[in-house]
């Protein structure tokens, strides 16, 4: 599929989009992605129309004409049996819709007598007719709550309400339709499954915009390339440096013109110790080498310090869940949105990072990469096995700690 695009651009008909999808057209602009050609004949950066969902206060009065639009599980008898059940092994439609047009909402809450739902229950999103999903996770790490266990927060992307109110206010356009399902692939019949997803429908669609993308993977555990945890760690630095990328854990590889916006990440550690030191390495298009290199897991996260034990959680970072600091069986679930500039890629992607320094450590990553990109994507790696999906504790070997010196 091509990019989606409109037929024109008419100011005096400007079309709506919501706030953030506005900012990432915008960005795309600045970054070169969109270019209209001046009256001398020189290339400029393109206007995005700005008619979108405000995304500045003094927006708000400004009217709109696209038409508001709701796929619910509200009882459409009147009553108050707003949910549906969904069967072991059966696979629910939640929204199916022609288009033009952009979800702008998606609000779920479960109730489940399963224990680990949230990694059993996967979400599919199938834009324009496609065969393969855009978008393939299990329902908590899309949400952010990457190791199945409910906590609440608020990021501007994703946030969990009290109580278990799951909501994602990711833009995701379509030209010709859009299917979202859930699939149950556990053994539990969930007994309710609540959802509203919100969408406008549009005349056309602004161009230059990517389709919305999110993809789960997973390594438990991680292959660390040390066992002995008694080495000093200036011995540990000494021995090995990575800067080739080999042996990182992998986000995303993706091939077509694009912008990555961002990651969740869920860690179990397997090992006592600061599991971080791992360098987020991000290869893009031809560059020769690396194109980003960072200085640490916690600094990726844009905290530091091994976040001091401390769970935190912004607008555009955080690591909002952490459970037994630094020791085996800790628990961190993190994430980061790129609002700010997403990572342009024209050809392609690939996103890494490294799990300890040099990719020393066996912990257990599990993650969820979201970007927008044109048609078609490469095909997604199989989903892992469900009963895999669980997080625990691996018996990796080594003793006892491992310090590493932090980058900060």
């Amino acid at each position: 599929m091509e990019p989606i695009h409109r037929a024109d651009r008419n100011p005096g008909n400007p079309l709506p989009r919501r706030g953030l999808l506005r900012y990432l057209a915008s960005a795309a602009a600045a970054l070169g992605l969109v270019s209209t050609t001046s009256a001398a004949g020189q290339q400029t950066s393109a206007h995005p129309p700005s008619s979108g969902f405000p995304s500045r206060l003094e927006d708000l009065p400004r009217l709109r004409t696209y038409r508001a639009r709701r796929s619910s599980s509200a009882d459409p008898s009147g009553g108050n049996a707003d949910f549906i059940p969904i069967e072991p092994g059966a696979t629910a439609t939640i929204l199916e819709t022609p288009g033009p047009g952009t979800i702008t909402h998606i609000w779920f809450t479960i109730a489940s007598d399963e224990a680990y739902h949230l990694k059993k229950l996967v979400l599919r999103a199938y834009w324009d007719g496609e065969k393969e999903p855009s978008v393939e996770v299990p329902v908590g790490d899309f949400f952010g709550l990457t190791l199945g266990e409910y906590f609440s927060y608020q990021s501007a992307l994703t946030s969990v309400a009290s109580i278990q109110a799951l909501n994602a206010y990711f833009p995701m356009p379509f030209a010709k339709s859009a299917r979202i399902t859930i699939t149950n692939q556990g053994k539990v019949r969930t007994s309710s499954f609540y959802y509203n997803i919100d969408y406008i429908t549009l005349p056309e669609l602004a161009s230059g915009l990517g389709y919305f993308h999110a993809q789960y993977r997973q390594a438990a555990p991680c292959t660390g390339w040390t066992d002995d945890w008694k080495e000093n760690s200036d011995d540990l630095v000494d021995k090995k440096k990575n800067l080739t990328g080999d042996g990182n854990y992998v986000f995303l590889e993706a091939q077509g013109k694009g912008n990555f916006i961002g990651v969740t990440h869920g860690v179990i550690q397997n090992q006592d110790g600061w599991f971080g030191e791992g360098d987020e390495m991000i290869y893009v298009d031809n560059d020769p080498g690396l194109s980003i290199l960072g200085t640490g897991t916690e600094d990726y996260y844009n905290g530091a310090w091994n976040f001091g034990g401390q769970p935190f959680a912004y607008l555009h970072h955080g690591a909002p869940y952490i459970v037994n600091f630094e020791r085996v069986g800790g628990r961190y679930c993190l994430y980061r949105w790129h609002t700010e500039s997403p990572i342009a890629f024209q050809n392609s992607i690939q996103v890494t990072i490294e799990h300890g320094h040099a990719n020393h450590r066996s912990d257990s990553f599990y993650s969820t990469a979201f970007w927008y990109q044109t048609e078609p994507h490469l095909k997604f790696p199989a989903l892992p096995a469900v009963e895999t999906r669980i997080p625990k504790t691996f018996q990796v070997g080594g003793p006892g700690p491992a310090p590493v010196p932090h980058n900060d």
